[in-house]
């Protein structure tokens, strides 16, 4: 399990440096992976039921990150700090998208996807689809994730190891940085509000 996720890690980190160089680039504080080969539109359904690509959302900062609902720690960590960024960039929080997209399309249906992503920003949008559909997205961006069997033998009571970081596509629907996961609040709000500014 963490072997997979470390291989996960070791990949995407060899794409980031490939994206690595060139000069007058903004100071952000997160990993520019511009250039890098990874990202790009999809398709699936979100929480109110509607199938949104990525396009839909062209104009706006988004952010992506992949989680899922039962989720006991990353997950909560990284939408709050998402939270906090929003309330850190004010105003300008309207002009940013976060989109969670769950790697548990089997427990996390978009009535639960409601209920959950919301609760941290009533602007935050879930997104599901079939399994193939999400692994197929996942794929796109180098996520990988994997069940875990509960102790217990109940084969609902699992949990999920997945990639934990965070990727922000510019306004014009650019994949441009990778945030790492436990970069905290004011990381996500002073690059997301360079990207807007430019």
């Amino acid at each position: 399990m963490r072997g997979l996720l470390r291989f996960g890690l070791i990949a995407l980190m060899a794409l980031i440096l490939t994206a690595c160089g060139g000069k007058d680039k903004p100071a952000f504080q997160s990993t520019d992976v511009t250039d890098a080969p990874m990202g790009g539109d999809f398709r699936l359904t979100d929480h109110t039921g509607q199938s949104k690509s990525l396009a839909d959302y062209h104009g706006k900062v988004v952010v992506v990150f992949f989680g899922y609902t039962h989720c006991p720690d990353a997950c909560p960590t990284t939408m709050a700090e998402l939270a906090g960024a929003m309330k850190q960039l004010g105003d300008k929080a309207n002009q940013v998208q976060v989109l969670f997209i769950s790697v548990d399309p089997e427990r996390d249906s978009k009535e639960l996807l409601a209920q959950y992503v919301p609760a941290f920003d009533a602007r935050f949008v879930g997104m599901t689809g079939t399994p193939d559909q999400v692994h197929a997205v996942a794929d796109k961006f180098k996520v990988v994730y994997q069940k875990v069997p509960a102790s217990s033998g109940d084969p609902k009571n699992y949990t999920v190891d997945h990639s934990a970081g965070s990727y922000i596509f510019d306004k014009t629907g650019k994949l441009r940085l990778f945030v790492n996961y436990g970069a905290g609040a004011s990381v996500f709000a002073h690059d997301i509000g360079l990207l807007l500014a430019s």
